[in-house]
């Protein structure tokens, strides 16, 4: 039976590929270079595990990533325009990347061709593993019936709710991208200071610096129980994640420790997914971050 619908996000969303292809997702991805020269797509010419490992192994050297051309997005419209199906396409908060834009052309160069496709490109406010989470409530109104513009409709109701509580292994690379100081960069490294960073509405906000990684990671579970503590609401209504870098091992502890924590303070959970943050932010952050994507469900 054909599809309501069509779900397309950029590689900014870090859904495992395995999960796109059982929910039908189209992923347009990013591109990552180390040398400034040579840029590759993630996870078809290189995965996000090599990725990581060439961070850890090639000391000094930043990486940077590059959005999706319009000519990706412009082949991954084409063929539900030539097809006459609906899409809905989901790009990384246009205050980090310009992934929106090449969308929208790519949107306009389909529809000189084809003037009747209808293609909406959506702003996530939000990334990575939020991003993810994102998309998959889009998933979920398609498959569950809803019509084209009330899933449009009930995707822009939702995002403003979406939060990314997360700390990184040093700042190193958040002082390389500008994020930071050189000063803050210096005396965290000395004093092994580590920020704590919620992100929402496309917004990167500090909340907090701690000493040490447990004691991060500890500030990062409390803005998650403050956050549900604010909005005062069932957990069930939330799509909640678990997002890490390089380290699996680490982020799989962080995962099961939360959903114990979360039991112990009441709420009704029973399992909590974790995903691999990608290159899109991991340039960002370096190897290791850490973290929680939040944001109601667009479904109940």
């Amino acid at each position: 039976m054909q599809e309501s619908f069509h779900i397309i996000s950029d590689g900014s969303c870090d859904l495992p590929a395995r999960l796109t292809q059982e929910k039908n997702i189209t992923v347009v991805p990013f591109y990552v270079s180390f040398d400034d020269t040579s840029y590759l797509k993630e996870t078809v010419d290189i995965d996000v595990r090599d990725f990581y490992r060439q961070m850890t192994e090639r000391k000094g050297v930043f990486p940077k990533t590059s959005m999706p051309s319009v000519h990706d997005y412009e082949q991954a419209f084409l063929p539900y325009a030539q097809s006459a199906v609906p899409v809905i396409c989901i790009c990384i908060t246009s205050k980090f990347s310009g992934s929106m834009q090449s969308a929208l052309n790519a949107r306009s160069l389909v529809q000189e061709t084809y003037p009747d496709a209808v293609i909406t490109v959506i702003d996530a406010t939000v990334n990575t593993v939020l991003q993810g989470q994102f998309v998959l409530e889009a998933a979920a109104m398609r498959d569950s019936g809803f019509s084209y513009q009330d899933t449009i409709s009930r995707l822009e109701e939702i995002k403003s709710t979406g939060r990314i509580f997360f700390t990184v292994g040093n700042m190193e690379y958040l002082k390389h991208g500008g994020r930071i100081g050189k000063v803050a960069a210096a005396a965290g490294g000395l004093l092994n200071i580590r920020p704590v960073i919620t992100l929402r509405e496309g917004e990167i906000f500090p909340s907090g610096i701690e000493r040490g990684r447990r004691r991060t990671l500890q500030k990062v579970m409390s803005l998650l129980l403050d956050y549900l503590k604010e909005k005062d609401a069932g957990i069930e209504r939330y799509s909640l994640a678990a997002g890490y870098g390089y380290d699996r091992d680490e982020g799989l502890a962080f995962r099961d420790h939360a959903l114990s924590v979360l039991q112990e303070h009441g709420y009704d959970i029973k399992e909590l997914p974790a995903y691999q943050i990608g290159a899109t932010i991991g340039v960002h952050t370096g190897p290791y971050p850490l973290g929680f994507g939040i944001i109601e469900k667009a479904v109940i």
